[in-house]
């Protein structure tokens, strides 16, 4: 059968994978076991490609109704942890995962902190007391290794001022520029699913690429998770793009020291060395506000939250009167000073 479920060898409750320890765990006995150590059980398995499946639950038998994305969930009517193996064998295999570091329990309290720092957002927004549910998400990515060859080739000039006498002269010297640049950028981020914001996504960025693992079903259990809705040749051109405003910024640095440079000719090069289909933890946080749902995403690993909360207009109103009276009492200062007396 294409369904994994983790069982305590102890009490036979469903095991779920445990941020803190980092351990497959025992919500019921408290077992842990180390994941490591756990044989994989997609090496053991023989997937039949393109077979209409119906996903059962091992534990209470009932059908698993998921989305075709869907890679891992809970059963909706027992609650056990599933992963669907066959949504992540061949060339849907994701290379390497980042494991939840961040309990659901240290999210929500994550999250209440970060309301409560939004100085514009309403007062009741900020106590963090609507809170519709969240939910632990393995995001699909391609990290991508790309190396780059840059030649440009331009005009510069160097001004200098300078005082003989009566007279000031202004003194201008040109350059021809050329220069060479192998850039190299490794573990570029691009999110592979369709349902993702990709706004969104690049601003959970950075991850800590230093705790990518190689992957095991283990983690996934007790969370959501999705396959890649485009591969890597499909999102290479997103990559490229990403990538765009670094190379520029390089090449600016390179010709550093000139009062003006006009590029005549710039030409980049981009080779794709090797992409990784990964998976990275974000939680998603389903806030019921003002009769409307606002959406969060934050980094499973950081703590980094992403959204556009809810503004007060009153708060935002104060902020500009308060702006305002700065400005007026700045201008009756100067006034003061240059006339002698406030106007």
């Amino acid at each position: 059968m294409p369904v994994i479920e983790y069982k305590c060898p102890n009490c036979g409750s469903s095991m779920v994978f445990d941020g803190d320890t980092g351990k497959l765990t025992c919500p019921s006995c408290g077992r842990t076991d180390n994941i490591e150590e756990i044989p994989d059980p997609l090496k053991q398995q023989v997937f039949i490609e393109d077979e209409v499946k119906e996903y059962h639950c091992t534990s209470c038998g009932a059908v698993l109704v998921t989305e075709p994305e869907t890679s891992a969930t809970t059963c909706s009517f027992c609650g056990s942890a599933v992963v669907l193996s066959d949504r992540l064998s061949g060339e849907l295999a994701p290379a390497m995962v980042i494991p939840f570091s961040i309990t659901k329990e240290e999210a929500i309290q994550a999250f209440k902190k970060w309301c409560r720092n939004g100085l514009l957002t309403p007062s009741d927004f900020m106590t963090a007391d609507r809170i519709k549910g969240i939910t632990g998400m393995y995001v699909p990515f391609w990290l991508y290794d790309l190396h780059n060859r840059v030649e440009v080739h331009g005009h510069g000039t160097k001004v200098s001022t300078y005082t003989r006498g009566d007279y000031e002269y202004t003194e201008t010297q040109h350059f021809d520029i050329y220069r060479k640049i192998r850039l190299n950028y490794v573990k570029v981020p691009i999110d592979a699913s369709e349902k993702m914001n990709d706004e969104v996504m690049d601003k959970l960025e950075p991850f800590p690429y230093q705790q990518l693992k190689d992957f095991k079903t283990p983690y996934l259990a007790g969370y959501i998770a999705e396959k890649y809705s485009y591969n890597d040749e499909q999102l290479y051109p997103r990559a490229k793009d990403k990538i765009q405003s670094f190379i520029d910024s390089y090449i600016s640095s390179a010709v550093s020291g000139y009062t003006t440079v006009n590029f005549t000719h710039k030409q980049i090069d981009t080779t794709l060395k090797q992409a990784d289909y990964v998976l990275l933890p974000v939680w998603m946080v389903h806030y019921d506000y003002n009769k409307m749902e606002h959406t969060f995403a934050m980094n499973g690993q950081t703590g980094k939250v992403v959204g556009k909360p809810p503004i007060s207009k009153a708060k935002v109103a104060a902020w500009f009167a308060g702006i305002s009276g700065v400005s007026l009492l700045s201008l009756k200062l100067i006034s003061w000073t240059m006339g002698g007396g406030f106007l």
